[in-house]
């Protein structure tokens, strides 16, 4: 991954958020884009933009494969981690496939179903206190 001196200082610090990242791979390059690295705490007002777009350095055989995997409809690349190895700080990708309307459906209800068994165990335990 391509980054400046305060970017390295503030994933130190454990400021890097990659809860909305994704990768993308555009004419033959890898990029990192929507990770979100706060600003450094002893930084000036020259610090670094937070949400930048960012390089990732790759060979050009890891480009080539992440790419045939991506273009599979559905399929994109998910950052999982950052670590830090000899000084440079690496960003562990992962293939992931999108969910479907009908699981999203799946989801919900189960979602809903347990939200319904939680409030009527409060409600019990809310009766059971008075």
């Amino acid at each position: 991954m391509s980054l400046r001196g305060t970017e390295v200082k503030s994933i130190r610090e454990g400021k890097a958020n990659l809860r909305d990242a994704y990768g993308l791979i555009k004419d033959g390059e890898a990029f990192l884009l929507n990770m979100h690295i706060g600003p450094y705490s002893h930084g000036n007002i020259a610090n670094h933009e937070e949400t930048r777009t960012r390089k990732l350095l790759l060979h050009r055989e890891e480009v080539r494969k992440l790419h045939s995997k991506t273009q599979i409809k559905g399929h994109t690349l998910i950052p999982t981690r950052l670590y830090f190895r000899h000084g440079r700080v690496k960003c562990e990708l992962a293939l992931a496939k999108g969910k479907q309307d009908w699981d999203k459906r799946e989801t919900e209800r189960r979602r809903e179903a347990d939200r319904e068994a939680r409030s009527a165990i409060n409600a019990s335990k809310h009766r059971m206190g008075r």
